[in-house]
């Protein structure tokens, strides 16, 4: 049997299928693509999406490869977002084509040990108390993968989704974006942006030399789809809000795309679950929703590994509904403000920019609010007990050790981590031992704020605090219990 079949071979897919293996679950990947889409739908990676990748020590390439740029827009308004505030390591988001970010993490699963196969197409299910029969159309004609879990990262018209009756409300599309990846003789500024009455368009940079051009225009609020974008009508359209074509020449990919916005009613259904844009559509606003999905399988990977193994009891799953599916809620409620602000062309509508704007450059909570509500930085998963520290939930930052060490780099076993912050040699938490757990102890060289007075904290391997206050709290042991089963072996780092 099969542990996991995950259908869908793009960048969630992926980062599940790898954090499954680093949990020790053996994964298959059934991906539809023979080849890998040179297209990239997606292009903006964001900084908790490369903390998440920093914490597996993966961040190298994408680092090494993307066109960093400080700041990010919120509704295409003229008064860009400064991530420079941020407290993270990478205060930037990444312009890195999918294509790329799915190779590299293509790389990973597979280093791994993941099992991806290309050109095979998950087509049905059926489950029973013990399992999951996986239908699969391949090369070679179906056949089947047994499996105890399944989980649908096969996109908005996901087969999964549909098979397993999972509701996926929402509205339908009212209008129709556009995008060009082209060439430009006369590249404006980096973070150029235009909204006129004519239309909005932004412009941003691609490595290799080309640049995406993506935007709305009132001919554009419609129900019915136009068909394909021709050079000719991206020309004109941008000739329009700008007042020149910026020199293009050469398209490499030309699209279109709508706002249709759809929710998952469960991520999870029985031994189906559901991940990235399978549980939640929108309009691309921002380059948030492969970033979404990417944490969304974040958060599933070690928690299906963890009952796989036999470390968790099943209704930990349930835990990962619960999480994400506000994260979706969220995603879905600002992805439809922002269409509203960049298809604001009516007198009324330029007014709320106006204003907005006017808040995000004069008012920096404002700013950091939207910044780091639209990175992922903010999310927090509400704890259990109401009387938790106020950084239980939180996402911990990379906290920095004396001695140059920091915290990313404890996670990248895939692990839990129960930190002594006090720095004491041994630890006082030998009674706690349990596979899946790494104690270690460490002194903070400069406490972030809220954590000057924290002397202990227990994290899952998502980075986010399960835990936080003293060695003999009586609360921690609930809290590990919620995450990790009692066990004999242990795991230290000293």
């Amino acid at each position: 049997m099969e542990q996991v079949v995950v259908a869908g071979g793009g960048p969630v897919g992926l980062w599940l299928a790898a954090e499954l293996r680093l949990g020790g679950a053996p994964v298959t990947v059934v991906e539809e693509r023979p080849e890998r889409d040179p297209r990239s739908k997606a292009l903006t990676v964001h900084p908790r999406t490369i903390e998440v990748l920093a914490s597996r020590g993966v961040h190298g390439p994408p680092l090494a490869e993307g066109v960093p740029l400080p700041g990010g827009h919120f509704g295409m308004l003229d008064e860009r977002l400064d991530f420079r505030v941020l407290d993270t390591p990478f205060p930037y988001t990444l312009a890195l084509p999918q294509a790329r970010t799915e190779e590299l993490l293509e790389r990973h699963a597979l280093s791994l040990g993941a099992d991806v196969r290309r050109g095979h197409r998950v087509t049905g299910f059926t489950e029973d108390p013990a399992g999951v029969t996986v239908r699969v159309e391949g090369p070679d004609g179906p056949y089947e993968l047994r499996a105890a879990y399944l989980v649908g990262c096969d996109g908005t018209r996901s087969t999964v989704r549909a098979a397993a009756g999972i509701g996926f409300p929402g509205t339908p599309a009212s209008v129709v974006g556009w995008l060009g990846d082209v060439t430009l003789d006369d590249p404006p500024p980096p973070g150029f942006s235009a909204f006129t009455e004519a239309g909005a368009l932004m412009i941003a940079p691609l490595p290799g030399g080309t640049f995406r051009l993506v935007g709305v225009t009132p001919e554009d609020l419609r129900t019915d789809w136009p068909g394909d974008l021709a050079f000719a009508e991206l020309r004109a359209r941008v000739v329009a809000v700008a007042g020149r074509d910026f020199g293009m020449r050469d398209p490499v990919w030309l699209s279109r795309f709508g706002n249709a916005t759809r929710l998952a009613e469960r991520y999870r259904r029985g031994r189906v679950l559901l991940a990235g844009d399978a549980a939640h559509q929108h309009f691309p606003a921002g380059g948030v929703g492969m970033n979404v999905g990417v944490q969304d399988a974040h958060n599933l990977g070690w928690k299906l590994a963890a009952v796989l193994r036999g470390r968790a009891p099943d209704d930990l799953l349930d835990t990962y509904h619960a999480e994400r599916h506000p994260v979706g809620a969220d995603l879905v409620e600002a992805s439809r403000a922002q269409v509203a602000l960049m298809t604001g062309f009516s007198p009324e509508g330029i007014s709320l920019r106006t204003l907005l704007g006017r808040l995000i450059a004069t008012d920096p909570s404002v700013n950091r609010t939207l910044a780091e509500r639209l990175t992922g930085l903010a999310v927090r998963y509400p704890p259990d007990d109401p009387a938790a520290h106020p950084l239980t939930g939180t996402r911990a930052p990379d906290l920095a050790f004396t001695g140059g060490e920091t915290l990313f780099s404890l996670l990248r076993t895939g692990s839990c981590v129960l930190l002594d912050l006090t720095g004491a040699p041994g630890g006082p938490f030998a009674r706690l031992a349990r596979p899946g757990l790494v104690t270690c102890s460490r002194s903070l060289a400069e406490p972030p704020p809220g954590w000057s007075q924290v002397r202990a904290v227990l994290l899952r391997p998502d980075g986010h605090v399960a835990w936080a206050g003293t060695a003999d709290d009586a609360a921690l042991e609930r809290a590990l219990s919620r995450i990790l089963r009692t066990g004999e072996r242990r795991r230290s780092t000293g």
